[in-house]
């Protein structure tokens, strides 16, 4: 039979260790072709091919039914083969596995009667898998989290008046970072840890725990999480602001979540609203659907289609039920190597049309993960963003650039 694995293109390779010591990889001797390290590897000396294998099989028990599948294989792709439908977004399928590399854990399973993620877990002989949300959901909800500490500048939910002006130094909140997301965006800011699956995953109270001795250590009020993305496991999330909330019960506590957006719902938002999220910077990757694919890396049309309409919805949305009880700051990324001006003037007409006073905050994309051929945004590109933006009937517009925040009066 025909399976899939992980070769290492030696003419990329830089031997730069990352799919070694980032990764939670059986070896390339022992692929079971999860397809981790080729998302991960940041010089794409990785690909996966089809290669002929021995006709071995495995017997596993899911659900409580005998099976037996291809050895060498994910859990998932057992599970897929066994006619589980596996799904991008939640809801859509049995699995929701929107990373598939091992960070986020919304695909995981019980194993033994353990949560394993199953993108990355390799299918062994004697198994016990369940897949009921039944049974897992008497569970604490896992993922992996990490870089728990103090932030000088926040994010783009974070209040333009609480940032620091010129080079001025200080803490304004503490964040941790989400590992895993659905977009494959060649110039991931956060790639280390987007795709990094070693580690020790946390439960929803852990993390908050550290979280909140993170804010008694730097003396701030404001508590976020950010990624990767960090929406992807929604249990997990909203159990994390609740404990939060409960372990932060002074008014003075913000809960901020950074996120791309792209699989928020109103329910959802709803949900996070009622255990206690206070701050959300949703991103806006493009208006026009060739700049969100080139973006983010996403090569389905249909599906990138409903993941840039889900970033917009998100915006109006919490601008028309939540504003004056959510603070919302929206960012956009910019190089000219993948917006235009144009296309930067439409995006503000459509979110001055929803609200002209929201927060808006320009990321000048730099060199990073994939895409070193880019050229930083030069400050005085920057400042015709800026300018771009307000002609479109913006109000609070911050432009990040490498001469620190571009900012309006402070309100």
């Amino acid at each position: 039979m025909r399976l899939l694995r992980a070769v290492t293109l030696r003419d990329r390779c830089v031997d730069c260790g990352f799919c070694k010591s980032a990764i939670a990889c059986v070896g390339e001797d022992r692929c079971v072709g999860c397809g981790a390290c080729v998302d991960a590897c940041p010089c794409e000396a990785k690909r996966l091919v089809e290669v002929e294998v021995p006709d071995e099989y495995v017997a596993i028990r899911v659900n409580g039914e005998k099976h037996h599948v291809p050895r060498g294989v994910t859990v998932l792709k057992a599970l897929e083969l066994l006619g589980f439908k596996v799904s991008k977004l939640p809801g859509e399928g049995d699995i929701y596995a929107p990373c598939r590399t091992g960070g986020c854990w919304s695909c995981a399973v019980l194993i033994n009667g353990e949560l394993k993620p199953s993108c990355i877990t390799p299918v062994e002989e004697g198994m016990e898998i369940i897949t009921r949300s039944s049974e897992i959901s008497k569970h604490p909800p896992l993922r992996l989290v990490s870089g728990f500490q103090g932030h000088p500048v926040g994010g783009v939910g974070t209040p333009y008046w609480l940032k620091p002006r010129g080079f001025a130094y200080s803490y304004i909140e503490v964040a941790c970072f989400a590992h895993g997301c659905i977009l494959r965006c060649p110039s991931c800011q956060n790639w280390e840890i987007t795709y990094s699956s070693r580690g020790t995953p946390l439960t929803p109270l852990q993390a908050a725990q550290v979280l909140t001795e993170a804010r008694r250590i730097y003396s701030v009020d404001r508590l976020a999480i950010s990624g990767g993305e960090s929406t992807l496991n929604m249990a997990w999330l909203l159990d994390f602001i609740k404990s939060l909330k409960a372990l932060n019960r002074d008014r003075e506590a913000r809960f901020h979540v950074d996120t791309n957006a792209v699989v928020l719902t109103p329910s959802y938002i709803d949900e996070l609203v009622e255990a206690g999220m206070t701050d959300i910077g949703p991103d806006l990757k493009g208006l026009r659907l060739e700049t969100f694919m080139k973006i983010t890396g996403v090569r389905d049309r249909e599906l990138a289609s409903k993941l840039l309409s889900n970033e917009w919805s998100t915006v109006k949305y919490v601008v028309d039920k939540y504003w004056g009880e959510v603070f919302i700051g929206v960012g956009i990324p910019y190089n000219r190597a993948f917006m235009s001006m144009e296309e930067l003037h439409e995006m503000g007409l459509k979110l001055a049309s929803i609200e002209p006073t929201i927060q808006v905050c320009v990321l000048d994309y730099r060199p990073e993960f994939r895409a070193q051929n880019l050229r930083r945004p030069s400050f005085q590109e920057m400042l015709k963003v800026r300018e771009v933006l307000e002609s479109a009937g913006l109000k609070r517009v911050i432009c990040q650039t490498s001469r620190g925040h571009i900012m309006p009066p402070p309100p």
